[in-house]
């Protein structure tokens, strides 16, 4: 028999965490979930997906060196997905000195960790397509310069370079996924996507309330999440590691998506959205778009589900819990 792989998931319980989980468990891994107090948080993605007894729990606080040293040194995982951290590019804004310490001061805490054990670990870095800025309508690829335009994005540029700096000096199998807009029913509602699906879904149930958003022309390169969750996999899969830009290499605007939940439910967006100056952040990204061709060509990834089967899906998931 094989020895099974231990993998230890930073972020088990947002969205990509527990997908992954389920991932992993699927391809037989022993699974190990890390959150900054495993005894109170409720892991209520992972008992959604029906997994929260098949996943090992531990606290680690991944801003404090010593507690992820002490993790890494007593479960000794074979691969390490770091995907925690304050994840909201709007709250980052009020929230901007827990957004870099959170993300780059814990990436930095991992990188020195696996340095300090000297042991055979690979880590896969969840990085992010804010950090490219605004392209104008050029395609971001992992050649393409960063400009982050908000406190999140400058710490995930952060923890990409401390990822290839570590890869580099000391030829540690580090790499990062540069994703692009990604959802599922798993998202919460301050989450834009996951708030127009929600509000569509109300209001075709006879809620008469309206739904407030900003910017309605920005555009985006919305994907699938269990599908981005099988491309962070394959990343430690590989010979050598690389970093890859992740996403479907399609741009919708968020009035598409608007009007694809509306339609759904068989109503004209016009008549329930309106524009709210108030919810519009200080800097904002017009256009999002990605070329993933070097993931289709190293990884063989290429995203199944476009923005309208997201759209879709979501809706599909919010109605059933309705019924």
């Amino acid at each position: 028999m094989t020895q099974t792989r231990t993998a230890l998931i930073c972020g088990i319980s947002g969205q990509d965490g527990a997908y992954l989980a389920r991932l992993l468990l699927q391809q037989g891994y022993r699974v190990v979930g890390a959150s900054r107090d495993a005894q109170i948080s409720t892991f209520g993605n992972l008992v959604k997906l029906g997994i929260r007894d098949q996943v090992e729990l531990t606290s680690m606080v991944l801003s404090d060196f010593r507690s992820v040293l002490q993790v890494l040194a007593k479960f000794e995982p074979n691969e390490i997905y770091n995907l925690a951290g304050q994840s909201s590019v709007g709250l980052s804004f009020e929230q901007p000195v827990e957004t870099l310490e959170s993300i780059s001061i814990g990436t930095l805490n991992l990188l020195e960790g696996i340095r300090f054990l000297n042991r055979d670990m690979r880590l896969y870095n969840a990085g992010s397509s804010e950090c490219f800025g605004d392209t104008g309508n050029l395609p971001a690829n992992e050649q393409t310069p960063f400009r982050p335009r908000s406190p999140y994005a400058v710490a995930k540029a952060a923890a990409f370079w401390q990822v290839a700096n570590y890869r580099e000096a000391y030829g540690l199998f580090a790499c990062s996924g540069i994703l692009f807009n990604h959802e599922s029913p798993l998202r919460p509602e301050r989450f834009v996507t996951q708030k127009i699906v929600r509000a569509a879904c109300r209001i075709a149930n006879g809620s008469k309330e309206r739904l407030s958003l900003g910017r309605l022309d920005i555009q985006r390169d919305w994907g699938w999440a269990l599908e981005y969750v099988e491309a962070m996999w394959k990343m430690l899969q590989q010979p050598l590691a690389d970093d890859f830009v992740i996403a479907t290499g399609e741009t919708h605007s968020l009035q598409d998506f608007v009007a694809a939940a509306f339609t759904a439910v068989n109503l004209d967006w016009h008549e329930h959205v309106d524009a709210d100056s108030s919810l519009m952040r200080p800097t904002d990204i017009a256009i999002s778009r990605a070329d993933p061709s070097h993931a289709a060509s190293k990884l063989g990834w290429q995203a199944r589900t476009r923005m309208q089967g997201v759209v879709q899906n979501m809706m599909e998931a919010e109605l059933q819990k309705s019924l």
